[in-house]
């Protein structure tokens, strides 16, 4: 059985984080593991509360799952200060880790800060040279580009710009843009789009995690770089598809929609 760990947040109503993120790894019949950075007391209307984790602690917790049983992927989402994006850092390299998917978490869907703005040029410089694979949605692409994004020329520019600060791909996430949901893979300067139509669903709680998450358990998988990416975005469109309808504001997906249901 492969093993994905996801490093991120925790969300106790389920649906974003850590929490999507077991979800998405077992949807994909995988063994996943995971090293809180922070605990987050937030649900579909909104996060109310940010407790970080020390980063001693998240090293400790780094320190047992690859001593023990090392992933085959790891996926970094929620990275709350620039101590914990350095201590993190120090442990994938000592580790000698591959198949990196850095999810550029900064804001939630909500619209709450959930990374110290300090953090942004630390993750640049110390975590972006390890992803195999950046995934910022437009938002975070301008911020970390310094790229206004009003058209997928626009889309481009950001991605070459973030790509100076990897050895990997970047993905950016565009269906805030238009009618659709176009997302463009920038790597070795190729372009790769990957178009669908945008799905009338306002539930979209957690589809950043969620994303990245089975980017993740496509590669471990062995695929390419992108064939995770279009399995991944199938994974995701099915999820949404399904029409899960919990909360009072964006409700999450449906993880387990294409999973087999086990009766008793």
């Amino acid at each position: 059985m492969k093993k994905v760990l996801s490093i991120a947040g925790s969300d106790c109503s389920g649906g974003a984080g850590i929490q999507a993120d077991i979800k998405t790894i077992c949807a994909h019949n995988m063994y996943a593991m995971t090293a809180i950075t922070a605990l987050t007391a937030q649900n579909t209307t909104g996060v109310y509360d940010i407790v970080e984790v020390s980063p001693e602690f998240i090293a400790k917790q780094l320190d047992c799952i690859f001593q023990d049983i090392y992933p085959d992927a790891v996926k970094i989402g929620m990275v709350p200060n620039s101590e914990i994006v350095c201590v993190i850092s120090e442990k994938l390299r000592e580790y000698q880790v591959k198949n990196i998917v850095v999810d550029t978490v900064m804001v939630s869907t909500s619209g709450s800060r959930l990374m110290q703005q300090e953090a942004c040029k630390v993750m640049k410089e110390q975590l972006f040279p390890l992803g195999k694979v950046l995934t910022p949605n437009l938002f975070e692409a301008e911020v970390l580009s310094g790229i206004e994004i009003k058209s997928q020329e626009d889309m481009v520019l950001a991605a070459a710009e973030i790509g100076k600060y990897t050895q990997g791909a970047v993905l950016v996430k565009g269906g805030h843009l238009t009618q659709g949901a176009d997302d463009l893979l920038y790597e070795n300067e190729k372009e790769i789009w990957y178009c669908k139509e945008k799905i009338e669903n306002p539930n979209t709680h957690g589809t950043g995690c969620t994303l990245s998450s089975a980017i993740a358990c496509n590669l471990a998988k062995g695929y390419s770089l992108q064939e995770s990416v279009k399995n991944a975005k199938e994974y995701l469109t099915g999820a949404i598809e399904a029409g899960l309808d919990l909360g009072k504001g964006r409700g999450p997906l449906n993880h387990l929609y294409n999973t087999v249901v086990i009766k008793n």
